[in-house]
């Protein structure tokens, strides 16, 4: 019976290197992250790796020499484990530049970045309360959901004036209230003008700017949520004389030339006398809004002496101003959040 002639410690370590050398090329060699799994498995595979076999010989070798051959089977082992590794971080690094941009140069401009802008309405309001606070004008708020009192009552407009309909106003119905006056959607900034007053003794010189809402049918012009922005000055001798400069300076600071105005009669119940004004833009007389010198009603409710005070009021609507500005013919535009239409202001 032949029998296995013994290792001894060196030539076991030949037989390492040999295989250390084989690996280490394999490694190299590997042009993708599948060849090189192959590569792993045919040297360090678990089951029929050649690592493994070699493996198996250092019950081979010299009993006396064991120790020393199995210091030589973990440095081959730890070298070959570790080649793997940086092999393996090539690849990862190569395939995570690909991921990111194959075609990436250094030496190209940089792509813009595009940014973002304020709605346009959001850029109206921001103008108007720079250009009425050139005048003087302080913004004040007020909140959307309104009662009867500041909405209609304060306002001297009667329980029997058509404004005043159900159907043409939006009315909440709340529940758990501790009184049964009615809330509703505010139909106008004016509700501002008139808590402020409640609150502040004369001089006054604010503009209210905010959401309104009447179930109006969406059309070109009209929409069921819009924008006013409401004007209130009282001192003592105020004159429609100043509400017309007040209403060319607006106009000429915020449609950029001297725009002629007309101011033609109206009826609003909160003001008296009361008018409409008009600007003569772009070939034509476009309508603004409302405006007149408070009524002497609308004093007495909130405690002024209309013998002592006067004052002035108008409202415009943001909507119609930014329309105006941007030649946009239809308001719907302004509220569909079409990216493509925004993009141009």
């Amino acid at each position: 019976m032949n029998s296995v002639a013994p290792l001894t410690a060196e030539g076991y370590r030949q037989e390492l290197q040999q295989l250390l050398a084989g690996a280490l090329q394999a490694f190299a060699a590997a042009e993708s992250a599948d060849q090189l799994e192959a590569a792993r498995v045919h040297y360090l595979g678990a089951k029929n790796g050649l690592f493994k076999n070699v493996q198996k010989q250092l019950g081979q070798v010299v009993v006396a020499e064991k120790p020393l051959a199995g210091k030589h089977l973990n440095e081959a082992k730890d070298q070959i484990q570790e080649a793997f590794e940086q092999a393996r971080l090539r690849f990862t690094a190569e395939l995570r530049r690909g991921s990111l941009d194959p075609q990436f140069d250094p030496s190209l401009p940089g792509t813009g970045q595009r940014l973002g802008k304020l709605h346009p309405i959001t850029q109206t309001i921001e103008e108007l309360i720079d250009i009425m606070g050139r005048l003087g004008f302080t913004p004040a708020q007020g909140p959307e959901i309104e009662d009867e009192w500041h909405n209609f009552v304060a306002l001297n407009i009667p329980a029997s004036h058509p404004a005043r309909d159900p159907l043409d106003n939006f009315y909440l119905a709340v529940a758990g209230r501790q009184t049964a006056e009615p809330l509703l959607l505010r139909s106008q900034t004016s509700t501002v003008q008139i808590r402020v007053m409640e609150q502040t003794r004369p001089p006054v010189r604010i503009i209210s700017l905010g959401r309104v809402y009447r179930p109006d049918t969406a059309d070109p012009t009209h929409y069921p949520m819009f924008h006013q922005i409401e004007g209130l000055m009282v001192d003592r001798k105020v004159t429609l004389a100043d509400l017309k400069t007040v209403l060319k300076l607006f106009a000429t600071n915020y449609l950029g030339s001297k725009v002629p105005i007309r101011i033609r009669p109206s009826f609003f119940p909160f003001t008296e006398p009361s008018v409409e004004a008009d600007y003569f833009w772009n070939g034509r007389w476009v309508e603004f809004g409302g405006a007149g010198m408070v009524d002497p009603n609308v004093f007495a409710a909130v405690g002024y002496d209309p013998e002592e005070y006067s004052g002035f009021a108008f409202g415009l609507g943001i909507e119609r101003l930014c329309m105006i500005r941007h030649q946009i013919t239809d308001i719907r535009h302004l509220f569909t959040n079409d990216v493509r239409f925004l993009r141009q202001f």
